[in-house]
This record gives C-alpha cells, structure tokens and sequence, in this order.
C-alpha cells in the first residue's frame, strides 16, 4: 500500500491572513508542519500543495517538495485531488498545514484504519476528540461530529450535536479534527461532484462525502494539538514549542 501525505496551504486565510509563514521559534509554521509530518516516516513521500508562490518558494528553499494549483479551489480536497491526480497511490493522507504538532500516534491510527479494511468498506478515516468545554460545544468554529457504533461519521455541524435536550444522559461530545486519510478514488469523486445545500449551508467539506453516500471512520485520539487559527494561538504555540 503506497501512502503519501500532502498539506494543502493557502497564503491568504481569512481569520489569520499569512498565518504560514509567521515565525514559529526559528521556522515558518508551514515548514514546521511539513517537517512534523516527514519525521514520522509514515509516509512514501511527503508534499505541499499550494497557491501560493511565497509558500511554495518557502518550502523549497528548505528542501522539501511543493507543488503549485494549477485551478482555483474553494477547499483542501479539491486541492489534493488535482495534485494526486496522476500518481500511483492509495492512500492519501491530508495534513492541515496549519498544524506543527501533527503527531504521529494519531497518524498511524488513521492508517491502520486502512490496513485492517481488507472489504474496503471504508472510504475516509478522520480524527475526533473529546469536548469538555460548553463553550466549545456551542463555538460555531469547532465542528462537531456524532458517529455510529462502528464509529462511522453520521453528521458534522458546527452546532452542538447531539443537542441536549436531556442533559443527564451523558454524552460524550466530540470535536472534528480536519486531518483526513483517503482512498484516492475517493478523493478523485470528491472532486467531481457539485457542492450541495447541507455542505453549503455549514461549510463544512466532510459533508459532501456524508451527502454522497461516503463512508467516514472517525478514530479518537486525546491529543489535541494547537491549531494556529489566530494570533492567540501562534502565541501559544511558541510558549509550547520544544
């Protein structure tokens, strides 16, 4: 089985604009992810995808290897899709370029998941965590998934799901955490199909396969990580930093 890892990297984020390239104790954010994820030794190869011709000259120059879009894409899956098009693999693993700590634990739990699927009844393999914050459970910036008793993906949303119209019950609330692992046809028929209302209305990109009968293993993981989403969080990144 060929697996390779590719993170999507746009220059311009909405929340945090050029949050990549911003100093993370020496190197650039999106070096440091690119380095997390080459030092697993998970991986066939390891690449960048990106838009951007500051990333792109970035990771070069500290010899890695970069691949520029040729389209516009409105999300990290059409980009990977165009980037893989063409190569001979079978499993790609999708690497938020925003995020230095990607550990290597939960990156061999998502493979597995592949491993152990000789059927191939599975389609994607992606990461939820705990939630114990009511504040994170109402944050329209965390999504949250619901699964299964396989631990398959029935819903994302940015609203609390389930919602808790009986408190006692004490359900276990869960964040998404967007690292994703795909069949290649999968990702090819992502690419392919028309964005439809429930994607559109969460935006929310884990959806499109959920709508188009797609099969998400969701494996649990207790690293949270920092994602580097603002300025708040790069700081904290640095303090954390090692």
């Amino acid at each position: 089985m060929k697996i390779i890892a590719m993170i999507p990297a746009r220059y311009a984020a909405s929340r945090f604009p050029g949050k990549l390239m911003k100093d993370l104790k020496g190197k650039s954010v999106i070096v440091r992810t690119y380095e997390a994820a080459l030092s697993t030794g998970l991986f066939d190869d390891v690449f960048v995808v990106t838009d951007s011709d500051i990333i792109y000259k970035e990771i070069t120059a500290h010899n890695g290897k970069a691949m520029m879009s040729i389209k516009e894409h409105d999300c990290g899956s059409d980009r990977i899709a165009e980037a893989v098009a063409s190569m001979d693999v079978d499993v790609v693993v999708n690497v938020q370029g925003d995020e230095p700590f990607t550990d290597k634990e939960s990156l061999v739990s998502l493979i597995e998941v592949f491993r152990n699927d000789p059927n191939k009844e599975v389609d994607l393999a992606s990461l939820k965590t705990p939630i114990h914050s009511w504040d994170d459970i109402k944050d329209p910036n965390v999504v949250k998934v619901i699964t299964d008793q396989r631990g398959n993906a029935l819903y994302f949303s940015r609203s609390p799901i389930p919602y808790p119209r009986d408190e006692k019950t004490g359900v276990t609330y869960y964040k998404h955490k967007g690292v994703y692992a795909f069949r290649k046809a999968a990702l090819m028929d992502f690419a392919q199909w028309p964005m439809l209302p429930l994607e559109a209305t969460e935006k929310i990109e884990a959806i499109r396969y959920l709508e188009y009968g797609k099969t998400i293993r969701m494996v649990e993981t207790g690293v949270t990580g920092i994602e580097i989403d603002t300025p708040e969080d790069l700081e904290k990144a640095i303090k954390e930093w090692k």
